[in-house]
């Protein structure tokens, strides 16, 4: 964690009690998480866990059976109807990262930055480029702005799908698993441009299998199995004395390898 980094307390995301099914199995499983304006949560686990439908989840990409929801106090509560404008009013709030970059391929870079803003906010072409440009520069791809996705390595592409995100001005991000995709000379660019966002002051959750990041950048760590969350702490904390036995073994099989 970084030391200019400091969470305030104010709460700005809050689930509880999570249960989302598929055909009897518990992807969810009674999840309850709070977090803090500017603070940066980590989730590990062993797959198939429940980490990424939480994601989703969150983003309303998948609905839970039961639960409820509150962003920067916007409430959505699972045992009834969603209406549509709630989850588009939640969608403006959360930006989210995912494995698989989800770029137009027939866009340059630019355009694939501009073009959501212009439909999401109602920008004009010029002043939506002129967030893009100032983005793209953000996350080191200044010279690519005229650049197809083919033609960009992996790392361009998922940094410019963080730009692309930015543009929309959430107020938290979420990140699936940003680089289980990439080798890891090409992830090392996106973790690079996490970190910023991350001592910038920007909410962020991050499902990851990169330990020393989340070690590193998280002000908390949350291990997740069976769709249930295990425990949560500091990143040293939890990496260090493990308390639940499935989060020891889990720390083991990694460090082991």
């Amino acid at each position: 964690m970084s030391e200019e980094r400091n969470p305030n307390e104010e709460v700005v995301l809050s689930i509880s009690d999570f249960r989302k099914e598929y055909g009897g199995h518990a992807a969810l499983d009674g999840v309850s998480l709070s977090v803090k304006r500017g603070e940066v949560v980590a989730i590990i686990g062993p797959s198939g866990s429940g980490k990424s439908t939480l994601l989703r989840s969150i983003n309303q990409l998948e609905i839970p059976d039961s639960g409820q929801l509150t962003v920067l106090g916007e409430n959505i509560d699972f045992s009834k109807r969603v209406s549509t404008e709630q989850l588009l009013k939640l969608r403006r709030k959360v930006g989210m990262v995912f494995q698989s970059f989800n770029l137009f391929p027939h866009m340059n870079v630019l355009r694939n930055v501009s073009f959501p803003q212009e439909r999401v906010l109602g920008r004009s072409r010029e002043e939506a480029d002129k967030v893009s440009r100032s983005l793209l520069e953000r996350v080191g791809l200044a010279a690519k702005v005229d650049t197809y996705p083919q033609r960009c390595s992996g790392g361009q592409q998922q940094r410019v799908a963080i730009a692309r995100a930015l543009a929309l001005e959430p107020e938290i991000m979420l990140f699936d698993e940003p680089t289980s995709a990439l080798d890891p000379e090409l992830g090392l660019e996106v973790l690079a441009v996490m970190r910023k966002l991350a001592d910038a002051g920007m909410t962020m959750i991050v499902v990851t299998h990169e330990i020393h990041f989340a070690a590193e950048v998280a002000d908390r760590l949350v291990v997740m199995a069976d769709g249930k969350i295990l425990e949560a702490g500091l990143p040293t904390e939890v990496l260090a004395e493990p308390k639940n036995p499935r989060t020891k073994k889990f720390l083991s099989a990694i460090t082991d390898r």
